[in-house]
């Protein structure tokens, strides 16, 4: 199974722009440029490649997640994964941190916490980005 997103880019790193879009058209023309990616943490000058990292993480350990409580017989009423990636210029990304808020009734903790365990080390973005450092909290709601 293949999916795809495509990237233009006009102009120099700094003063140049781009825009992306993907196959599914979720995200189509969206602006990303430099200021977006090492200067404006507010997000609102547009996306970058790691803000797409940190969904696209985000995504896949929350569906994990879900497939894994389903099997234990705990399936969840709802999962708030969020991911924060962190880019350090002239190094690169170093981490994902991933953060969990979980309802899921019939769960302890310890079960909760090993499955969210499972999920973060078996999904297939957390395998992707095994070059990095992949951190976990979560936590029952």
């Amino acid at each position: 199974m293949n999916h795809s997103a495509n990237a233009v880019w006009k102009g120099n790193l700094k003063e140049g722009s781009g825009t992306l879009d993907t196959q599914s058209g979720a995200i189509k023309g969206q602006p990303y440029s430099f200021k977006a990616r090492f200067e404006d943490e507010t997000g609102k000058s547009g996306t970058n490649p790691e803000e797409l990292i940190a969904a696209a993480h985000a995504g896949c350990f929350a569906m994990q997640l879900s497939h894994f409580l389903a099997e234990n017989g705990t399936p969840a009423d709802r999962l708030d994964a969020k991911a924060v990636v962190t880019l350090i210029p002239g190094t690169g990304i170093t981490e994902s941190a991933l953060t969990l808020v979980g309802t899921v009734p019939g769960i302890d903790n310890a079960k909760f916490q090993e499955l969210a365990t499972k999920a973060k080390e078996n999904c297939p973005v957390s395998k992707a980005l095994g070059a990095i450092k992949v951190s976990l909290t979560a936590s029952l709601a």
